[in-house]
């Protein structure tokens, strides 16, 4: 349903728009914490009131049917939030994330299981990677670790501070904790990965406050085409274990 005027104000609902957030789904699916810090982020003016009157948008309710319960849960949801940033231009998030799929396809073209990234610093990609750990012998080959080993070695700094990742999979536990090692600033996936998935999908190291490293997270990028990758490679794997 389209975001309305009550409970949100009309420049609100303008602000929302430019961070691609149209409708009650895609409020909810950002999350109306998230979203405010991202309105703030922005530069704009996002005061409490406007706050509940996200969390009002999102029930589809008006912020004065909200109680004080919800108003207090909210204001310590807010403290306790980790840092946000913007997410990249639209046109740069496409654009990566088709490049982080053709390396994806890579490594279905070597039986790999098809997950690609890259690194992109101040508009430059300086790291990729695909998933490599059967040609490897590797575990800890997955297409992030590849990007970032790519970008570190490049840099010559473990380090990757202002560097965004692009990869086409949600990260596991493993890629996950290498990327907050790494000081990334902005991850941004494709498919969510509900068995492994570290981005909120089974657990999410990135809103953990007790870790002292926060990278923003932006998932859903081209989302059904990274999930048809995946499903087309088992696919094809399940037919021809049949076959043989």
């Amino acid at each position: 349903m389209t975001l309305t005027s009550p409970p949100l104000p009309p420049a609100a609902i303008a602000w929302l728009a430019e961070l691609d957030i149209h409708t009650r789904q895609q409020l909810h699916a950002r999350g109306v914490v998230t979203a405010f810090l991202q309105l703030k982020a922005a530069g704009h003016t996002a005061t409490r009131r406007l706050l509940f009157a996200l969390e009002a948008a999102a029930r589809g309710i008006h912020w004065r049917q909200l109680e004080e319960e919800d108003k207090a849960l909210l204001l310590r949801r807010l403290s306790d939030h980790p840092p946000v940033a913007l997410p990249p231009d639209a046109d740069d998030r496409l654009r990566y994330m088709r490049q982080a799929r053709d390396l994806a396809q890579q490594a279905a073209a070597e039986g790999e299981v098809p997950v690609g990234a890259l690194v992109v610093k101040d508009g430059e990609i300086i790291g990729r990677g695909y998933n490599q750990p059967i040609g490897r012998h590797d575990p800890s080959a997955h297409a992030e670790m590849q990007a970032l080993r790519d970008a570190a070695a490049r840099l010559r700094n473990y380090r990757l501070d202002g560097c965004d990742l692009y990869v086409t999979l949600e990260p596991c536990p493993m890629c996950s904790g290498a990327i907050l090692h790494a000081r990334v600033a902005r991850v941004i996936y494709g498919a969510a990965d509900a068995k492994t998935g570290a981005a909120g999908s089974t657990v999410d190291l990135f809103a953990d406050p007790r870790l002292n490293h926060h990278a923003a997270v932006f998932g859903g990028v081209e989302a059904e085409a990274c999930a048809a990758q995946l499903s087309a490679f088992f696919r094809q794997r399940r037919q021809s274990a049949g076959e043989d």
